[in-house]
């Protein structure tokens, strides 16, 4: 028989939730020490709840709610929910009248990338270090250099002031400036751990990967959880390795039961890691927040051959550190060789130029790829090869290095060489591209290796490719007298196709064949191979050619 559960009275109510608040469990305060901002805020979320049930009022509960809400605040902020907190501290008005409320506001506004309204917010609260601080980074942000000047020098020599500075200098790409603050503070404060992670930010960013791990290790045996600290040996890792080596850092997160997807950096450099899988998925939306989201969909857009999409999207980019200055001048490069567009190419001479003559990217690997690059689209190859001969030992096995050392080496006249910086390409879909295989097929007949290049033609399936590839067979034969291979080359040129430019290539080849066989530098089987080749066609002029050849074989007991 069903009986109805009685309708639990007020006083009943408050007993419940009493009785579960007195369970033996966490606090809050153990939860922030712990760094357990997750279990606070649900314990927040949860007390929050249970006093709105309680009916009753009087200051005893407003001071209750009044600190919950606080510290809800508090861990909603360190967990990266900055809206929650902006919520809870709105929740405070009429509970809590502490001018500093509108600071704290600021700093949920702030980092939900509200600028504006973040200084307006900040200037309701009380002067101090604080204020400064907020409006100096919001200057930052709103590209205002007056009021920037203004905050700066009002800034003291205490530890969260300078903090503040550095992260200033690190934002604006003065790496060198934010570590010296940062390395002093260390010295001063050596028990603040958190402090070599800024350290090895730095030198991450000045390419020190190696040196950034090693001050990582302090933080990460403290703190092996840490979001960012793990994100930051990652991102080495990938530098210095690959981005299964990055992966495998980023799993550490995951068996402990971490979210990345939660986490916008740690999200989009997951997409890095992954070589752009679920890039248009991810980035997109981090594209006005993180600068390197940009970077990396025009990156994405360019190996995947959408010239126009990266263009449009770095177009109105005004490049300030050199990967963007880089980055501009790969697309105007590329969208100026697919449309032969002077303009772009000349941009792209000055893009490359500005990175590999300034004095601080002049001697590092990039920065001579930039004067490589420069001369290369000016075809200045004999100054391309000394900029990537300096860095051959640091990209010897790097596809994209060899592909473009082996072609101008090429054009140099450094054939033995091109052909082995070609050959060490590996990737199936570069060996399988025109361009490649076109220049390969030039350096093994530079090389006197015809054979090879013929072999090369008879693997490709494209009609069009074909036919292309056996002009350059032909010609390039001709030139350096392997008259057999060019006689074959346009011997299918003219079947294909009845030029009588065809037919005289022909004709000059199998005779040049012949003369070498009368020199004694061509076999009787290249000479019966060239009459095939002849016999086959009708041309009235075939008839003489043949009967001197055998006539000549017969005085010299060669039987053809």
């Amino acid at each position: 028989m069903y009986v109805a559960k009685p309708k639990q009275t007020q006083r009943a109510k408050a007993q419940e939730i009493a009785r579960v608040k007195t369970k033996k469990g966490p606090t809050v305060e153990e939860c922030v020490a712990k760094r357990d901002f997750t279990g606070a805020a649900a314990i927040l979320e949860f007390n929050l709840k249970s006093d709105d049930a309680v009916a009753g009022t009087g200051p005893a509960k407003a001071e209750e709610k009044r600190k919950t809400l606080l510290w809800l605040a508090y861990a909603s902020f360190h967990l990266g929910n900055y809206q929650r907190a902006l919520d809870a501290y709105g929740q405070l008005r009429g509970v809590d009248d502490t001018p500093e409320i509108y600071l704290y506001r600021a700093c949920c506004l702030f980092y939900l990338q509200m600028y504006k309204e973040a200084a307006k917010e900040a200037e309701k609260g009380p002067a101090g270090q604080l204020q400064n601080r907020l409006l100096f980074h919001c200057a930052h942000k709103m590209g205002d250099e007056d009021k920037l000047l203004v905050y700066h020098q009002q800034l003291t020599d205490s530890k969260e002031d300078q903090l503040s500075l550095a992260a200033i200098h690190y934002f604006r790409n003065h790496f060198q400036e934010a570590t010296d603050i940062y390395k002093r503070l260390l010295l001063e404060n050596r028990d603040d751990i958190a402090l070599n992670v800024y350290v090895a930010m730095c030198y991450y960013k000045l390419d020190y990967y190696d040196v950034s791990l090693e001050i990582m290790q302090a933080y990460l045996q403290a703190f092996p959880d840490s979001v960012v600290a793990v994100n930051v040996k990652a991102c080495n890792q990938f530098k210095l390795y690959n981005g299964a080596a990055a992966k495998d850092e980023i799993k550490t997160l995951t068996d402990r039961g971490y979210n990345i997807e939660q986490n916008d950096l740690v999200s989009h450099n997951m997409v890095v890691f992954e070589d752009g899988q679920n890039a248009l998925r991810v980035l997109p939306q981090f594209v006005d927040a993180l600068p390197e989201a940009r970077l990396n969909l025009v990156v994405y857009y360019l190996k995947h051959d959408k010239l126009q999409e990266a263009y449009d999207l770095i177009k109105d980019v005004e490049p300030s550190t050199p990967q963007e200055y880089i980055l501009k001048g790969v697309v105007h490069a590329t969208l100026g060789q697919s449309t032969s567009s002077r303009q772009h190419i000349k941009t792209a001479q000055q893009y490359f130029q500005l990175v590999g003559s300034s004095p601080t990217e002049c001697d590092t690997i990039p920065g001579r790829q930039c004067m490589a690059s420069c001369f290369y689209l000016l075809k200045q190859f004999e100054d391309v090869n000394i900029y990537l001969n300096s860095i051959k030992q640091y990209l010897y096995n790097e596809d994209d290095f060899n592909w473009n050392f082996g072609i101008s080496l090429c054009n140099t006249g450094s054939h033995q060489e091109a052909l082995e910086t070609l050959l060490r390409v590996q990737q199936e879909e570069y060996r399988h591209d025109y361009c490649y295989v076109s220049w390969l097929t030039r350096c093994y007949i530079l090389n006197h290796n015809p054979s090879a290049a013929w072999d090369l033609y008879l693997k490709l399936d494209n009609s069009d490719d074909s036919f292309n590839l056996l002009q350059l067979i032909a010609h390039d034969c001709y030139k350096m007298g392997e008259f057999l291979y060019a006689a074959k080359a346009f011997d299918i040129l003219e079947r294909l196709d009845p030029d009588p430019e065809y037919w005289e290539g022909k004709r000059g080849a199998c005779v040049g064949v012949f003369q070498r066989a009368v020199a004694g530098k061509a076999t009787r089987v290249e000479l019966e191979e060239v009459l095939s080749i002849l016999k086959a066609n009708n041309n009235p002029q075939v008839e003489y050619i043949v009967r001197i050849m055998k006539k000549w074989g017969a005085e010299n007991g060669i039987s053809v």
